[in-house]
């Protein structure tokens, strides 16, 4: 499966690239997020909840930070299990551009599923996998329009960054 897509924050990029780096902010943005740790400066793990068609599951995995180019991409690389429901394996290359006091995100995700959940089919998986997708960039868009609340929660993410 592969997605790509673009989205406009209003934030500037620093602050956006911290959010995307911040457990607690990925945490309140990620669709049935449990619980996201940091366990270095380049790898987290998170514990997600989702519901694909009839099959729900429990998703635990862990992402890794590659070609780390500060503030303006990154590739995320990660794996997750779901027990029987399943395991998914992929990468989300990230690039994150200024335009006019905004942030410019562009994605491209490359994701491989298998288990019971594969058996679905693919447009199904494609439909809820996009819609993830645009969930987790309304709340991250929701988090900057909320009056500066996520600058401010983003402080000691922005200097320990600069």
């Amino acid at each position: 499966m592969e997605m790509a897509n673009t989205r406009r924050i209003d934030a500037s990029r620093e602050t956006v690239w911290a959010a995307i780096q911040d457990p607690a902010m990925l945490e309140k943005c990620i669709p049935g997020c449990k619980e996201v740790e940091k366990l270095s400066d380049t790898e987290m793990t998170a514990v997600v909840v989702l519901k694909v068609g009839p099959v729900k599951a429990t998703f635990k995995g862990k992402v890794q930070f590659e070609n780390v180019a500060a503030p303006a991409s990154l590739t995320l690389v990660g794996e997750g299990t779901g027990g029987i429901a399943g395991h998914a394996k992929g990468s989300a290359d990230v690039e994150l551009a200024e335009e006019d006091g905004a942030t410019v995100l562009s994605y491209r995700i490359k994701a491989q599923i298998g288990g019971r959940i594969a058996q679905l089919g693919a447009r199904l998986i494609d439909s809820t996998t996009q819609k993830l997708a645009a969930e987790f960039f309304n709340r991250l868009e929701a988090e900057f329009a909320e009056g500066g609340d996520a600058d401010t929660a983003l402080e000691p993410a922005l200097s320990a960054a600069g």
